[in-house]
């Protein structure tokens, strides 16, 4: 992880935040799995998407929320062309057509995602991962996200909207960076107080498929973890909690019930700290 900056603040944290200072960022996640209908290539879950945006359109002009970074995952869209041409966080491809195919696919995903916020109000802006990211170590290495363009769209009062996309790596080509990863660097490198993943499921389930309240520790819920149904090249749930794990901001994973919850600054799902 290479972003810098301040660490999350929440509760009493905050209140000790500099008044000049601007509050830290909330950066939610939206699941591909919950904004898109994952078994058809490129199609999305308008009912699903457009609940999404009026809570996220209401938390902003409620004034719950002043400060918010969106990011979304692939779905239908990003993880189909993926899947197809043999593209995963792990193994890359030197093909353009194949690099064109994912990204192009991200992109309508996300100008879907941001028209729908503008027409609720919400100024949203895309922020393109295959244009400012990169792996120079190679797939194992760090992911370097270069933060300049989101921190200065936040600061100019938008709503940074970025999703998974294809980056390059060395030694691969281009692979993928998942949205969960990104969601990480930005949480970190921004200083965000707050991380929600919003998908299809109410929380983190344990073996016998009841919500769990709270994680601090993986091998903890190892067992109890496992992929998700549909094509998924990012790696599931387990994936997700491993990144959240690694946050010093408090995290959640939530359905979409809960969104509005985690907006207003409640508890929502499972808590991931």
């Amino acid at each position: 992880m290479t972003g810098s900056g301040p660490t999350g603040a929440s509760g009493e944290d905050a209140a000790v935040l500099d008044a000049d200072d601007p509050a830290p960022p909330v950066v939610l996640k939206l699941g591909g799995s919950l904004i898109t209908e994952k078994e058809s290539p490129e199609t999305l879950d308008d009912a699903a998407l457009e609940a999404a945006c009026d809570a996220v359109a209401d938390a902003l002009s409620a004034g719950a929320v002043d400060r918010l970074v969106v990011v979304h995952g692939g779905g239908s869209f990003g993880h189909h062309h993926a899947s197809e041409h043999g593209v995963s966080t792990t193994d890359g491809t030197r093909d353009a057509d194949a690099v064109a195919a994912v990204h192009g696919a991200m992109k309508r995903l996300n100008a879907h995602v941001s028209e729908r916020f503008r027409e609720r109000g919400v100024p949203a802006a895309p922020v393109h991962p295959l244009s400012l990211a990169a792996r120079p170590e190679g797939a194992d290495g760090d992911l370097d996200l270069p933060l300049g363009s989101t921190a200065t769209l936040l600061g100019e009062g938008f709503v940074p909207v970025l999703h998974g996309d294809g980056v390059a790596t060395a030694g691969e080509g281009v692979t993928v960076v998942s949205g969960d990863e990104l969601v990480v660097e930005l949480a970190a490198g921004l200083g965000a107080r707050r991380v929600g993943v919003c998908s299809t499921v109410p929380g983190v389930f344990d073996a016998d498929g009841d919500v769990i309240a709270e994680i601090e520790d993986f091998d903890a819920v190892a067992d109890a973890l496992g992929g998700s149904d549909a094509t998924d090249v990012s790696g599931g749930m387990a994936a997700k909690v491993r990144e959240l794990l690694a946050l010093d901001a408090p995290a959640y994973v939530f359905g979409a019930d809960g969104l509005a919850l985690f907006l207003r600054g409640e508890n929502a799902g499972t808590r991931i700290d």
